[in-house]
């Protein structure tokens, strides 16, 4: 019986990474453990990003009665720092220490910025709602410094974070390696929105105090965990003399060489297209087909699992030697898809429809960030990385958040002009204002495709890519 339990062991655990999702992303170079590791940092981004836009927004609207306007302008506020980004991710390039580490200072004080925006956010928070005997204004500083520390921490430890991914794996597992990164960051977004949800259920402001602060404890422990022993310390980097580009310098290569700046275009033109419904789909969902409240939320369930399907097609696609601008467009593709679905599920009342437009959207969505976050790394050179990665999530985040801002904005002015007649009895529907967006949201994602063509046809892309398809996997 001893030597049968010996031999299932054995076998359970030669059978388990086989089974694992991603495993096969590990190499020599970056064991399996080591990399789940590091993609903790993406699960306090994740957790930061459900706090600030779910959690909180809802809380200071109904439990602590903030004016919308101002919730509106202080969610808004993370995204200043969103441009920075290039910048931020050129200095961990070009970082000179006495330790030897270019990543890991930026991550750490990323992480400390966010412990310390998160810290101070909740004494805020209740200040700004007017639980004070003195004035208000110090909650609005001190809200308005909260969220911009969180934004700018949470910003910095994402952009670093990929570069660092980037300079530790191998060219070849690198689709993969994205993948993992982007699962553990819709993985920490839908752990967290439970985990709050469940805490802050019997709201008091106490209650507030905790979670905030503990969240902000998770963080700088999850982070400091994620850092470990991950970057070598590399001697050549501690001569603080040793000449460097300026960030104009090194902006100015990157952007004119190869097809740099259609390949941002393409990035924030699709990111605006699949952002834009953010905000929508469960009022949609609510007001237009009559859903209920358990229904509408379980569309966040069912935009994460088409998400998470599209990371791993995208994931087995590129890895058998696909070209990431095709997986972009295929992503494109699918959206398009997915929201005429949407849009006609209105007039066809059907639920089945619109269930499997959101699920399409999660598809399409996963597949073009997966696609368009490769090729931003397989374009950079080793020496700027933190550059391209930068640049990408600078387009990628501004481009989420004024489509996520102009979409309610349309969507309002649409029901306005709708309901006043101003656009004929024909559209006079409570759908209206939904289906500008939706339709602008296709127009977009065309818009997308032709950006993404020459990018596809670019025979300097392509042979730049190829030898990455003919390297051995050292896993296997």
């Amino acid at each position: 019986m001893i030597r049968l339990g010996d031999t299932v062991a054995r076998g359970l655990m030669r059978l388990g990474p086989g089974i694992l999702p991603f495993a096969d992303a590990a190499t020599a170079e970056l064991p399996l453990g080591r990399l789940l590791r590091l993609a903790l940092f993406q699960v306090t981004v994740g957790m930061a990003a459900v706090l600030l836009i779910g959690t909180l927004n809802r809380v200071m609207i109904v439990e602590l009665e903030v004016p919308a306007w101002i919730v509106a302008v202080m969610l808004s506020l993370p995204l200043i720092f969103a441009p920075f980004r290039a910048l931020v991710g050129f200095r961990s390039d070009t970082h000179r220490s006495v330790l030897g580490w270019r990543r890991v200072p930026y991550i750490w004080f990323g992480t400390l910025l966010q412990f310390g925006g998160l810290a101070i956010m909740p004494f805020a928070l209740l200040i700004l709602s007017g639980d004070t005997t003195g004035p208000t204004w110090p909650g609005h500083v001190a809200a308005a410094l909260a969220f911009v520390l969180v934004g700018a921490g949470l910003h910095t430890t994402q952009t670093v974070g990929l570069a660092l991914a980037t300079d530790l794996a191998p060219a070849h597992v690198r689709p993969k390696v994205v993948a993992l990164l982007c699962v553990m960051l819709l993985a920490g977004m839908l752990v967290s929105a439970v985990v709050f949800g469940l805490l802050l259920a019997d709201f008091s402001a106490l209650r507030l105090i905790k979670v905030i602060q503990g969240a902000a404890v998770v963080t700088i422990v999850l982070n400091g965990i994620a850092l470990w022993k991950q970057e070598a310390r590399d001697p050549s980097r501690t001569d603080r003399h040793a000449p460097r580009q300026t960030f104009s310098q090194s902006w100015a290569a990157y952007a004119n060489s190869g097809l740099a700046r259609r390949r941002l275009v393409a990035t924030g033109l699709g990111t605006a297209a699949f952002s834009m419904q953010d905000i929508l789909l469960e009022p949609y969902g609510g007001q237009i087909l009559h859903l209920a409240v358990a229904a509408t939320t379980a569309l966040t369930a069912m935009l994460a699992a088409g998400g998470g399907l599209g990371l791993l097609l995208a994931a087995r696609w590129l890895g058998r030697g696909g070209d990431a601008f095709r997986v972009a467009a295929a992503g494109t593709g699918t959206g398009i898809l997915a929201f005429s679905a949407v849009i006609f599920a209105a007039p066809l009342d059907s639920i089945p429809l619109f269930a499997l437009g959101v699920t399409l959207i999660g598809l399409g969505g996963g597949l073009f960030a997966h696609g368009t976050l490769t090729a931003s790394m397989a374009k950079a050179g080793p020496e700027e990385t933190g550059l391209a990665l930068g640049a990408w999530g600078a387009v990628q985040a501004s481009a989420a958040g004024v489509a996520i801002a102009a979409s309610g904005i349309l969507r309002d002015l649409g029901s306005y002009l709708a309901t006043s007649g101003a656009l004929g009895e024909g559209m006079n529907q409570p759908s209206t204002g939904y289906l500008m967006v939706y339709h602008l949201e296709i127009a977009l994602l065309f818009a997308t495709l032709v950006a993404i063509g020459p990018l596809v046809r670019d025979p300097a892309g392509r042979r730049r890519a190829a030898p990455i398809r003919t390297l051995p996997n050292p896993s296997v």
